[in-house]
């Protein structure tokens, strides 16, 4: 028994502060709509590879990490980052990983697995809400829905299908995982 609380202390202590080791990309905040924050993030890129489904996570995750580890032209190991995004609907789903901000374009090493691909993302806005615990399929819905129903009560237009982010390891406690529903909008001009 104080084996496991001794454990449980460890994990609350050290689980977080690896979460904040990985590099994020970076945005600012613009305003908040009850739980909802609307973000101007900064440009990126990305690593993806398509999903079969909708929830074809680990198969995605393992080509991602695939790349990162050096499966790529250089054999270069690349820094994972937080979060891990995961398209929540559309015909095509997609995985993705965006790389640190270190790199250009001409400086990432080309992915040996040929569904993986790198992409510019342009500076954008985005709608987020956040939650905790493991995403399980009520929880998305239930976000997303929370999402979606307070852009469309205040106008707000989307630009895109919402995405889920997940920003810990497989092995952080439901209490302590951070996860997001987040959509890319129109840009009002009152915020241009």
């Amino acid at each position: 028994m104080m084996l496991r609380a001794l454990l449980l202390c460890v994990a609350i202590l050290l689980i977080p502060n690896m979460a904040k080791a990985l590099e994020e990309p970076h945005w600012d905040l613009l305003d908040t709509l009850g739980d909802v924050e609307l973000r101007r993030y900064a440009p990126s890129i990305e690593a993806r590879t398509p999903l079969r489904s909708g929830r074809e996570s680990s198969g995605g995750f393992q080509r991602l990490a695939g790349y990162i580890f050096g499966g790529n032209d250089e054999g270069a190991k690349i820094a994972m980052t937080a979060p891990v995004g995961e398209t929540l609907s559309g015909d095509n789903p997609v995985m993705s990983f965006t790389m640190p901000g270190a790199y250009s374009m001409d400086d990432l090493p080309t992915p040996e697995n040929g569904s993986v691909t790198l992409h510019e993302t342009p500076e954008r806005l985005v709608a987020a809400v956040t939650f905790s615990g493991w995403a399980t399929s009520s929880k998305i819905n239930r976000y997303r829905r929370t999402l979606l129903t307070t852009l469309s009560e205040n106008g707000i237009s989307l630009r895109g299908e919402p995405t889920l982010n997940q920003y810990n390891p497989p092995w952080t406690p439901p209490f302590l995982r951070r996860n997001e529903i987040v959509v890319e909008i129109e840009a009002a001009t009152s915020t241009d």
